[in-house]
């Protein structure tokens, strides 16, 4: 197992864990050695998740179902990390809709913030209660590309994913003297079901900004042992992110308007 100083194992606590990039985290931190908590709405892919990477790995994995956009999941989650158990927390959580904002079902629109932002804020200052005083751990906050510039026609979740950011990155500033580590992750394109959940259409999107969930878990990880407050996965995506941030804003609203007006308008969870 991975340990630490003390020589007992590591433990993670990984939220969206039963598909895509949550799901990438849990198998590659269990090759690692990390007992790990698994947290999800669906039950019945964190067990045999969990089942599949214990028998492989050798580790400790319990799956905690839990819906983030409720009090009474948060709840259970908040619990957990005020244990003071949990060494690394990967808030992971989130989902994302399509469509003119006027024309989205406004309550479906506040669920999105309240798992992408609420739940995000609440997770992290629950793990920083044990972190900051036994002067260790980290955090994981995924974002996106997204979190970059404004995005027509995903008004909500882009702008989720900039208050991710930039909680992010305030937050790691605060307690890196306290000996813990908070890490924005950035990706582009990755192949997972968020997608099809979402109901955006990706075809247009070209073939060399794609990257597979390994690699972009590899550098989060990466990332979070250097100390880093931000990653963005990819050649590709760093020289996007630069550009964006050249550019008249006007323009990059523009363009991107252009770019999601008709890629759909689904309103599903992850």
């Amino acid at each position: 197992m991975s340990n630490d100083k003390s020589g007992t194992a590591k433990r993670a606590l990984i939220t969206g864990a039963s598909a895509g990039i949550g799901e990438g985290f849990a198998r590659q931190m269990a090759r690692q050695g990390y007992d790990l908590v698994l947290v999800a709405r669906r039950k019945d892919r964190l067990d045999a998740l969990a089942s599949e990477l214990s028998s492989e790995h050798g580790i400790s994995a319990d799956a905690l179902e839990a819906d983030l956009a409720g009090e009474h999941g948060l709840s259970l989650v908040e619990e957990r990390l005020r244990s003071g158990e949990i060494d690394v927390l990967v808030n992971n959580a989130g989902f994302g809709t399509v469509g003119e904002f006027a024309e989205l079902p406004v309550d479906r629109e506040v669920e999105e913030l309240n798992v992408n932002v609420r739940a995000l804020l609440r997770l992290t200052h629950a793990a920083l209660a044990a972190m900051v005083p036994r002067k260790r751990g980290a955090i994981i906050n995924v974002a996106s590309m997204a979190a970059f510039q404004p995005i027509p026609y995903n008004a909500t979740y882009a702008a989720s994913k900039a208050f991710v950011l930039h909680f992010s990155e305030a937050i790691h500033e605060e307690v890196r003297r306290h000996g813990v580590t908070v890490t924005c992750l950035c990706p582009g394109p990755v192949r997972t079901e968020f997608q099809q959940v979402a109901g955006l259409d990706a075809s247009s999107m070209p073939a060399i900004a794609w990257m597979s969930v390994d690699a972009v878990v590899r550098s989060a990880l990466s990332a979070m042992r250097g100390g880093r407050a931000i990653t963005v996965p990819g050649a590709v995506n760093v020289t996007m992110m630069a550009g964006t941030r050249m550019a008249p804003r006007f323009l990059v609203r523009r363009i991107v308007a252009s770019m999601f007006r008709n890629r759909g308008t689904a309103t599903k969870a992850e």
